[in-house]
């Protein structure tokens, strides 16, 4: 079986040598980059399943480069960074990484993380079957990945998708904030809700157009989040 192949991206050798160690002995394959002109390089030459992205870099920052790489690739991207703030945490998913972890940090929880990335990488299975569900004026196709608005096909990130598909495969439930947490990131994240409100609003930007979808995703305050079942 092939191996989960993380590239590293810090600029600090000690901390390459380390993760490096770490993350082998975890049982990946580990491709490591000092700057972020070389993780592009590496990216495009070696094809990693997940990336591991620090922030402060000298030349080309981790935001740049995470720029940069979303121009041609969709891979994860775990954002690593001596920055406590939230508007660096906020940024940095908002600019398309998967995951936030500050500096110093526990290297067990780092693998963790890449454990759970991993796990929402893999096919979905024991999943209710449904093939299409109509929300107003959003059609869901589980089968083939698809989300049209009116329509239109809308893309999705991977975790935009994970997370409608729960709610709508469980329209007309109250999604707990620690359910759709661990259900969608995994359980090392029941609690991040900053994370959940984050992506809830990235993936309605992207499909609560026109008046039928509006108020596609209820907000239930300090609860979670629910879709209306869909009307016969």
């Amino acid at each position: 079986m092939k191996q989960f192949r993380v590239l590293i991206v810090d600029d600090e050798p000690r901390i390459l040598k380390f993760l490096n160690l770490k993350l082998k002995a975890s049982g990946y394959e580990v491709v490591t980059a000092n700057s972020g002109a070389e993780a592009l390089a590496q990216t495009r030459e070696h094809e990693p399943n997940l990336l591991v992205l620090d922030v402060v870099m000298p030349v080309m920052d981790g935001f740049e480069t995470l720029r940069q790489i979303r121009t041609f690739s969709a891979v994860p991207v775990i954002i690593l960074s001596a920055k406590e703030a939230n508007v660096d945490k906020v940024k940095g998913l908002d600019m398309g990484a998967d995951d936030y972890l500050a500096k110093p940090f526990n290297p067990d929880e780092l693998v963790a993380r890449i454990e759970a990335v991993r796990r929402r990488l893999a096919p979905e299975e024991n999943r209710k079957v449904v093939n299409n569900i109509a929300l107003g004026n959003v059609t869901i196709n589980f089968k083939n990945h698809i989300v049209a608005v009116d329509g239109k096909e809308i893309p999705l990130t991977r975790i935009e998708w994970l997370l409608l598909s729960e709610l709508s495969r469980n329209a007309g439930k109250l999604m707990l904030y620690g359910e759709l947490l661990t259900r969608v990131w995994g359980p090392e994240y029941r609690d991040d809700v900053q994370i959940l409100r984050t992506w809830v609003s990235r993936l309605r930007h992207k499909i609560e157009k026109g008046a039928d979808a509006s108020t596609l995703i209820h907000t239930v305050p300090k609860t979670g989040y629910m879709i209306d079942q869909p009307k016969p």
